[in-house]
């Protein structure tokens, strides 16, 4: 809460608009925040630092921190306007009061206050504190510091002035119930990414985490904004063109921003948001995007004779083949499909960026001649590429009918047809195949052995791809297609098991199948149905006790433990699943009731990108600093 640059719009009591309470919040907390697990955990934390955005886009925030303490609390702390205290006319209470204890009630529905905002649902921080054990909130404007506290939505008494104070802001700490949430983990990465997105989207603000708890932080600020962001989307990749294209234009109160850069890759990357919110679902906006890019590639490369058959027509597959792009708008008053502003609606907004796209990029291939041969090239290359990887998936997409006289014969197939209690262990090589078809379950656990590593589609076009036998037989075994035809509704398994070595190249092929499901069968990862077996690093016997353990400090206690010091303790290492007979498979891996499994999941999916094209990309110096950045981190380095 500091001095900060004059917004010449007035904010007060009569701007905030109440339109009904907080009745139903605790009782449906879901509705209003997705989930009561950790992911509405963080969406409590979002819901205020969105306040603060939206004081960011009023031009009267450029400085917003988020601290993580060691009790659980979270405070966010802004210096914007800070949140109106004078008497609210209607209400006969403090504004404050008002927006913390009144669902509905806020600036954002005042226009005048707030021209666009990421909070037009009406939420925010009034939910926030309906879920809060404690709440407190400190604001300082006109020389003066004010603070009220809460539970759980109520008042525990009228807010009161502390006194003078120099700058100004708004402080919100909470403590979020342990009624209504499973948990009050906060995930530091996660909510780094959010904040960092925020940064990126909103050039020049400076936004700070810090946690106590390990006493991590991190500092972003990027002047560049999007342009800044997709050259990070693009890390570890060979442009095609230098600098991004980059486009703002504001055409019916609609702010569209876009920036785009082509790499070599054949791998598509693009975020779209929403006066800041990402819409994960894509929408209106996204649409009108691709539209108008198919359109003017295809109009662009007929008028200028790059396509050597006249017939040729670019598809939106072809033009968007090794494009990375952020796509962001800022409208007055969106329409969301759902609380958690997935997918943005309004249809008016499809045609407002597809026109400002289409001035854009036909502005920037007239003047830019040689960049936009390149990116034509590109697109006619995907193009002529298509038609072999159409024939090659529909290979894969005839394979793939659940009658097991269709399914790879080096597949052992549970009995069971269910996919929710079906599961599939993709496992390295035919020796630690064959031990794990002998110790499974059949009744709900398949078996598929790979041979050696299977291709790297960082660097394969689709119809390359979908050449390879190994690929071929992991998604026909999968039964739900590969890339664009991918279909998240026909697994086969809600459990996809990878079970590999615990050496060098275990993880080379661990990494492998992860690059090929991030790639190309996504929605797997989103769905939760990817894991990792964990199988043991150490077998410790003695007379008739055996333990095993996952770790060398796990090692060491049982050797004290359970075994009274390392005197005639045989210790074997295993490297491999082979080294395993099928019982010791079995108790340690395999049973549900004793395994380990680490779950996959995408809390960052800008850095899932990043981290993927640098360790499986062409790019070979941004691999090179990635491992001397994490040498020191590496853990049962195989020597």
């Amino acid at each position: 809460m500091t001095d900060q640059p004059n917004s010449g719009t007035a904010y007060s009591a009569e701007s905030i608009k109440v339109l009904k309470g907080l009745e139903a919040v605790r009782k449906r907390p879901g509705m209003y925040i997705g989930s009561t697990s950790q992911s509405g955990l963080h969406h409590l934390v979002y819901e205020v630092v969105d306040n603060s955005i939206d004081e960011a886009l009023a031009g009267a925030c450029d400085r917003i921190e988020v601290l993580i303490h060691k009790d659980s609390t979270v405070s966010v702390v802004d210096n914007g306007r800070g949140i109106p205290v004078d008497m609210h006319q209607k209400e006969g209470r403090p504004a404050l009061e008002v927006v913390m204890t009144t669902l509905h009630a806020g600036g954002k529905f005042d226009k005048d206050s707030y021209k666009v905002s990421g909070g037009l649902h009406g939420v925010g921080v009034s939910v926030v504190n309906a879920l809060s054990e404690k709440l407190e909130v400190e604001v300082i404007r006109d020389g003066q510091k004010y603070y009220q506290a809460y539970s759980r939505g109520k008042p525990l008494a009228d807010m009161r002035t502390l006194g003078p104070a120099a700058g100004r802001g708004t402080k919100v700490t909470f403590l979020a119930d342990r009624e209504v949430f499973e948990t009050l983990d906060y995930n530091f990465d996660i909510l780094s990414q959010r904040l960092r997105e925020q940064a990126f989207l909103n050039a020049g603000i400076y936004i700070r985490i810090h946690d106590e708890r390990s006493d991590k932080s991190h500092d972003f600020q990027f002047h560049g904004g999007l342009e800044q962001f997709v050259q990070t989307l693009n890390r570890g990749h060979q442009t095609l063109h230098q600098p991004p294209i980059h486009l703002k234009r504001t055409k019916d109160n609609v702010e569209v921003e876009v920036a785009l850069q082509y790499n070599d890759t054949y791998n598509e990357n693009v975020f779209s948001y929403v006066n800041t919110i990402n819409t994960l679902d894509g929408g209106t906006h996204l649409i009108g995007f691709r539209s108008a890019l198919t359109r003017v590639l295809n109009s662009y490369g007929t008028r200028e004779k790059l396509f050597k058959n006249d017939k040729l027509s670019l598809a939106g597959e072809d033009v968007r083949e090794g494009l990375s792009a952020v796509i962001s708008v800022k409208v007055p008053e969106p329409q969301f499909e759902g609380q958690t502003k997935a997918k943005l609606g309004n249809s008016e907004v499809k045609g407002i960026v597809e026109s400002v796209v289409s001035e854009g990029l036909n502005d920037f291939f007239e003047t830019n001649p040689a960049a936009a041969k390149i990116i034509i090239l590109k697109s006619v290359s995907a193009a002529v590429a298509r038609e072999a990887a159409r024939k090659a998936r529909e290979l894969a997409r005839r394979k793939t009918v659940l009658d097991s006289g269709s399914l790879p014969g080096k597949l052992a197939d549970c009995t069971a047809r269910d996919p929710a209690v079906s599961e599939l262990f993709i496992v390295e090589g035919d020796s630690a195949g064959g031990s794990a078809k002998q110790a499974r379950n059949r009744e709900f656990q398949a078996i598929l052995p790979i041979k050696g590593k299977i291709l790297n589609v960082e660097k394969a076009r689709a119809d390359k791809m979908l050449g390879n036998e190994e690929i071929r037989t992991l998604i026909t075994a999968i039964g739900a297609g590969v890339g664009m035809d991918f279909d998240a509704t026909k697994p086969r398994y809600h459990k996809i098991i990878l079970m590999t070595d615990a050496d060098v190249d275990g993880a080379h092929i661990r990494t492998l199948l992860l690059t090929f499901v991030f790639r190309q069968m996504r929605p797997l990862i989103d769905s939760g149905y990817v894991f990792i077996a964990q199988p043991p690093l150490f077998r410790l016997s003695k007379a008739t006790k055996n333990f095993y353990a996952w770790a060398d400090e796990e090692r060491d206690r049982l050797m004290e433990t359970e075994f009274g010091g390392s005197k005639g303790v045989h210790v074997q290492r295993y490297k491999g699943l082979g080294e395993m007979n099928p019982e010791q498979l079995w108790e340690t891996t395999m049973d549900p009731e004793r395994r380990v499994l680490r779950k996959v999941n995408l809390a960052d999916a800008v850095q899932a990108n990043e981290i993927f094209s640098i360790l499986m990309g062409d790019e070979v110096e941004p691999r090179r600093l990635f491992i001397q950045e994490n040498a020191l981190n590496v853990q049962n380095l195989d020597v």
